[in-house]
């Protein structure tokens, strides 16, 4: 299921990034009490009562400078309307109605989308001065927070969350979901025309043509599935333009929402850093990962070249070592055809359950061959081991004491599961359960 998005919008210096970090509940923006310190679109997974949604927080709207005119204003406040499904309008209870409030509140009151007026700062006295001011806006009755305080935080929770569906188990859709990511201009959009055998989508030269996540259905040998070409993630630095920083946004739901992700790297450039983030969010999320090294046709071989390649990708990319690398040419189709059938193999393994007794025949033989550890003449002992769910794969293991069971010795169980059964692509998880523990 797709979480909802809520988007945190205001002109600069209102205290978005603050409110950002207590709904999450760890500092992730960064707060610096000078407008314009968030320069790009910051997004992390929140909760409350049960709801999950997808919060991001913007960059200020401010009406001062005389770069941005009314239309760069309303282009920034249609695309957070766009891309969410609530919008958390906050303003600084302190300083009052200004005109920048006014201004966005205009474009806000012509949406269908749920927003919500917040002022902040409400802890300090002078606040109460100004709040009937507040609902000139035409917004609603404003709820009244201190996202330094955490005073009213709840209260402005409950109403984001209203409507919102609870977590539920994800269907499993008969069509396999499969989302090609990274940088811009590796050739994402190259390689899904490939595929498809006609240029169904856009393809320039230029970074950044792709700004959506563009779903096409596509049948391969009896198998259904839906590719997404995503918007190519840059550096924060990068991000200067409004349409890209929610590009970003469409691009992480949709790797949430997927299956497989196939991550395009540009031979010619290497494994980046950007790279390492942008798959590693998939990775968090335990999502099939496959990795495609794109434009091979461009590169200067010999017999060492294809290993010396993978040998960096494994070093730079260690977190998805589970990962199968295949070079393509998205120009000359070169192994696109070997892509699409590991791409269903990597599925099939997403989709793996093991038997409970063949899993344990397999725990077993592991602990023979290497003992659990001991600490202080205590043991660890394995008892059983369950296959929980799978979409990733995921296992319980039953011991006597968790704390005996070093991240080590964890790994090496996995390996030895690894070692029984094809899981390529596909991140195991290992719950550890102490005896008796629900």
């Amino acid at each position: 299921m797709e979480k909802p998005i809520v988007s945190i919008i205001g002109t600069p210096n209102v205290g978005k990034s603050t409110l950002f970090n207590k709904i999450v509940g760890r500092k992730i923006s960064i707060t610096e009490d000078t407008p314009g310190v968030t320069r790009d679109r910051i997004y992390s997974d929140a909760d409350w009562l049960g709801r999950n949604f997808l919060l991001v927080d913007t960059g200020g709207l401010d009406l001062k400078d005389q770069d941005i005119f009314m239309s760069s204003i309303k282009a920034q406040v249609d695309l957070a309307l766009d891309t969410s499904d609530v919008v958390v309008f906050l303003t600084d209870a302190v300083k009052g109605v200004s005109a920048n409030d006014k201004e966005i509140a205009t474009y806000l009151r012509k949406s269908n989308k749920k927003v919500i007026l917040a002022l902040n700062k409400f802890d300090s006295k002078a606040a109460n001065d100004n709040y009937y001011d507040f609902f000139e806006l035409g917004l609603g009755d404003p709820i009244r927070i201190s996202s330094e305080q955490g005073m009213g935080v709840g209260d402005l929770l409950d109403e984001i969350i209203e409507g919102f569906p609870a977590q539920e188990e994800e269907y499993e859709d008969d069509k396999i979901r499969v989302s090609f990511i990274g940088k811009p201009n590796v050739g994402k959009s190259s390689l899904i025309n490939n595929i498809l055998g006609e240029d169904r989508v856009i393809v320039t030269n230029i970074p950044g043509t792709t700004r959506d996540a563009i779903d096409t259905n596509f049948s391969y040998k009896d198998e259904e599935y839906i590719l997404v070409d995503t918007a190519g993630l840059r550096k924060k630095k990068r991000i200067d333009e409004n349409v890209e920083r929610y590009s970003v946004i469409r691009t992480l739901t949709s790797i949430e929402r997927s299956s497989v992700c196939v991550l395009v790297i540009d031979a010619s450039e290497g494994v980046s850093e950007q790279d390492a983030k942008i798959v590693g969010y998939a990775h968090d999320n335990n999502k099939a990962i496959i990795i495609a090294v794109n434009k091979w046709d461009l590169i200067e071989k010999d017999n060492k070249t294809m290993r010396k390649f993978e040998k960096e990708v494994r070093e730079r990319l260690p977190f998805i070592n589970y990962a199968p690398i295949l070079f393509i040419s998205a120009k000359t189709g070169q192994r696109v055809n070997r892509l699409l059938e590991l791409i269903s193999i990597v599925n099939n393994n997403y989709n793996h359950r093991i038997q409970t007794g063949v899993l344990n025949d397999i725990l077993n033989r592991a602990v023979l061959m290497n003992q659990p550890p001991s600490d202080k003449g205590r043991r660890g002992k394995l008892y059983y081991g369950t296959q929980a769910s799978v979409r990733p794969p995921k296992f319980v293991l039953h011991v006597n004491d968790k704390a005996l069971f070093h991240f080590s010795y964890v790994r090496y169980i996995e390996n030895q599961i690894r070692e029984s059964y094809s899981f390529d692509g596909v991140p195991i998880v290992l719950t550890l359960r102490n005896r008796g523990e629900n």
